[in-house]
């Protein structure tokens, strides 16, 4: 099988680098050996690869914003449109998502409720039922999600697949092969709580109470399915 590529579009928050980066989050959470996968940091300035050899295409979150249209996200935004008009399997994250959605003619933008974080709530749609990635996993499920931009409208032909409920866009799917969930799959409760001990000053100027996310912060097993479901899904894929 040809391995997975990484679109790293991000770093973690400064005190959660101790961990390791996105892509090394990713791998465990898909259950990936670091052999079955490459990582090109593309906000750091790495060249997009050719699509081709590629089994599918991960893309990371970031504390960048896909209104600022920075040339590297502009870049990927393509790289990401061709790919999935070429069928290339596509699962974006957070800013992955987004810029995926983007991509394809979405609206991305600020959320007009602000910031949506901690451990949440999604719903599953009644499409979802028939999803290749979603139909195993249970109609209300919990995840860790952190994001201040959202999918305000989803790209012309895609389906909504979960909302919470303070986002009505938690996932999408696009064509047969493209899928961007808002929420983070690859976070763990540890991962959770630490974004929510950097971003506390700006919670607090929000109106929210650091301590309370916190306390409410709690496993998301089948969050990370999600993502597992997507690489054993590409899997089963006939080989091109």
């Amino acid at each position: 099988m040809p391995p997975f590529l990484i679109l790293e579009t991000g770093q973690p928050v400064a005190s959660m680098r101790r961990y390791r980066g996105f892509p090394h989050w990713i791998r465990v959470a898909a259950g990936l050996h670091e052999d079955d996968t490459v990582a090109v940091d593309v906000q750091g300035g790495e060249p997009l690869p050719p699509r081709e050899g590629f089994a599918g295409v991960i893309v990371t979150g970031s504390g960048a914003m896909v209104t600022d249209r920075a040339d590297w996200s502009e870049a990927s935004a393509a790289w990401l449109r061709d790919a999935a008009h070429a069928g290339t399997p596509v699962f974006g994250i957070c800013y992955g998502h987004q810029l995926l959605a983007h991509a394809l003619g979405g609206e991305v933008g600020d959320h007009p409720g602000g910031r949506e974080m901690g451990t949440v709530d999604i719903q599953l749609h009644p499409a979802a039922q028939d999803d290749p990635v979603f139909a195993p996993i249970p109609e209300r499920f919990a995840a860790q999600v952190t994001h201040l931009q959202t999918v305000l409208a989803p790209p012309p032909g895609a389906t909504v697949l979960a909302r919470s409920e303070h986002d009505p866009c938690h996932a999408f799917r696009w064509g047969e092969a493209a899928w961007g969930v808002q929420f983070h799959p690859e976070f763990s409760a540890t991962h959770m709580r630490g974004y929510v001990h950097a971003r506390r000053v700006a919670l607090q100027q929000e109106g929210h109470c650091p301590k309370t996310i916190t306390r409410n912060v709690r496993a998301a097993p089948e969050a990370r399915r999600v993502l597992k479901r997507f690489v054993h899904h590409v899997r089963g894929l006939p080989r091109r």
